[in-house]
C-alpha cells in the first residue's frame, strides 16, 4: 500500500519544473562555448578518446559548484553580487566580480571569432559578419525580461546538440583495435597535464557562477509576478535536477567533440579553426562534404549561447556588486563586448585562437575569489538558513575547489 504521507518529488514534466527550466541548462550549454569546443577538438586530435574518462569525472565538480550557486539564489532571492555586497562589503564584491568582467572581455573575442569563422564557410567575411552578430547579441540581452532572452537560447541549445551529434556521425567511430580508441589514458608528460588543466578550465568559468545565481532568482521573481509561486523546497529540487542534467549534457557534448576530432591531425594546430578552407580540406575526406557546414553550425550555436549567457552573467555580477540600477545595465552590455568585436575584425585571428588553451588555464585562477565566496556564503547560516552547507558538503566543496585550482598550478609548472 502506498504511503500517503510520502512527499512526491516533481519530475521534469511537472508544471513547475517546465516553468522554471532554463537558467541551469543554459549556463551548462554556454559552458560548451567556442573555447571549450576548440579545447575538446585539440584533446581529441592529440590523445584520441583518451580524455573521455576525465570529461565524465568533471561532471562532479561542475554540478557541485553550480548547484551551490543556484542554492544561494533560492535561499536569498538575490544574485551572488548582491549577496556578497550586502554581507561582506562593496570592496569584496568588486574583488569577486571585476576580474570576471575583465576575463570575459577576452572570452567575447573568442566567441565572436568562432561565429565569424563559421560564417566564412558560406562566404561572409568577418568585417561584415561581426558587426551583425554584435547588434543581434545586444538586441537580445537588452530585452526587458530575462525570459524573452532565454527562449531563443533554448532553441539554439537544441541546434548545438544536433550539430555535435551529426558531426560525430559523419566523422564515424574509431575502430576499437586502434590505440586512439582507449577511453582511459594516463600519461605523465607535460602535454597531458596541460590539456587536463585546459579541460578543467573549460568546465567552470566565473560568469557561470554569477549567471546561475542571478538567473535563478530573476526567473523565480518573474514567475511570482505572473502568479506562479513555487515552494522553496520544490524550487531547490527542480534546480538540482536541472543542474545535474545540464552538467551531464555539457560533458557529453565535450566527449562528442573530442571523438569527432580524433585522428584529425590538423585540428591539433591553432590555425585549424581560423580557416574555412582548412576545415573543409581536413574534414571532407573522412566525413563528407557536409562536415564543414555541420561544424560551422556547431560553432555558431556554441558561440552565440555563450555570448548571451556571458554578457548577462558578467553584467549582472558587476551591476549587483556596484549596486547599479537596472536601467543602466544596457551600458554594461554594450561597453563590455564592443572592444572584443573590434579586436576580432582587426587582429590576426590565428593569434587569438593560439591563446585559447592558455586562457582556459588562466580562467581557473580567476575562479579563486568566486569559489571562496561561494564556500563562505554556503556555510553562513545567517544568509542561507536551512539551505546552508552541511559539514560534509562544506568539506566536499572545499576539496573540489582546491583540486580545480591545484590542477591549473600543476599545468603551469609542468608545461
Amino acid at each position: 500500500m502506498r504511503n500517503k504521507n510520502r512527499k512526491v518529488r516533481p519530475g521534469f514534466l511537472h508544471r513547475h519544473a517546465i516553468l522554471m527550466f532554463g537558467p541551469a541548462w543554459l549556463v551548462m550549454m554556454a559552458d560548451m562555448d567556442v573555447s571549450s569546443y576548440i579545447g575538446a577538438a585539440q584533446t581529441g586530435a592529440t590523445f584520441g578518446y583518451g580524455f573521455i574518462w576525465i570529461m565524465l569525472v568533471l561532471i562532479v565538480p561542475l554540478y557541485i559548484v553550480q548547484e551551490l550557486a543556484g542554492r544561494i539564489s533560492i535561499a536569498t532571492g538575490e544574485g551572488l553580487g548582491s549577496v556578497v555586497r550586502k554581507n561582506y562589503g562593496k570592496l569584496t564584491s568588486e574583488i569577486v566580480s571585476i576580474p570576471m568582467a575583465l576575463s570575459d572581455m577576452v572570452t567575447y573575442a573568442i566567441e565572436y571569432l568562432g561565429i565569424g569563422i563559421a560564417l566564412e564557410i558560406i562566404g561572409i567575411p568577418l568585417i561584415l559578419s561581426i558587426p551583425v552578430i554584435y547588434v543581434i547579441h545586444i538586441l537580445i540581452v537588452t530585452k526587458r525580461s530575462y525570459s524573452k532572452a532565454e527562449k531563443p537560447l533554448l532553441i539554439i541549445s537544441a541546434v548545438l546538440i544536433f550539430a555535435l551529434m551529426v558531426s560525430l556521425i559523419l566523422r564515424g567511430l574509431i575502430p576499437l583495435s586502434s590505440h586512439l580508441a582507449d577511453p582511459v589514458l594516463i600519461e605523465t608528460n607535460p602535454s597531458f597535464f596541460f590539456l587536463i588543466a585546459a579541460n578543467v578550465g573549460a568546465v567552470i568559468m566565473p560568469f557561470m557562477i554569477f549567471f546561475q545565481a542571478s538567473a535563478t532568482g530573476i526567473k523565480t521573481a518573474e514567475l511570482h509576478l505572473a502568479g506562479v509561486n513555487v515552494p522553496r523546497a520544490r524550487s531547490l529540487d527542480i534546480m538540482r535536477r536541472e543542474t545535474f542534467l545540464g552538467a551531464v549534457a555539457t560533458e557529453l557534448l565535450m566527449v562528442l567533440a573530442e571523438m569527432a576530432f580524433t585522428g584529425i591531425g590538423d585540428a591539433s594546430h591553432s590555425t585549424f579553426f581560423t580557416s574555412p578552407a582548412v576545415m573543409g580540406s581536413v574534414l571532407t575526406p573522412v566525413a563528407g562534404s557536409l562536415s564543414p557546414y555541420i561544424l560551422g553550425i556547431g560553432l555558431i550555436s556554441a558561440g552565440f549561447i555563450a555570448l548571451i549567457v556571458i554578457s548577462l552573467g558578467s553584467a549582472w555580477g558587476v551591476a549587483e556588486s556596484l549596486n547599479l540600477k537596472k536601467s543602466s545595465y544596457w551600458m554594461l552590455y554594450i561597453v563590455e563586448s564592443l572592444p572584443a568585436a573590434v579586436i576580432v575584425i582587426f587582429l590576426n585571428p590565428p593569434y587569438l585562437v593560439r591563446l585559447v588553451l592558455y586562457l582556459l588555464i588562466f580562467f581557473v585562477f580567476t575562479l579563486i575569489a568566486p569559489l571562496t565566496m561561494l564556500w563562505m556564503i554556503g556555510r553562513n547560516r545567517k544568509i542561507m538558513g536551512d539551505l546552508a552547507l552541511s559539514s560534509r558538503e562544506s568539506k566536499i566543496f572545499l576539496a573540489v575547489s582546491l583540486t580545480i585550482i591545484l590542477t591549473a598550478v600543476l599545468a603551469a609548472f609542468t608545461s
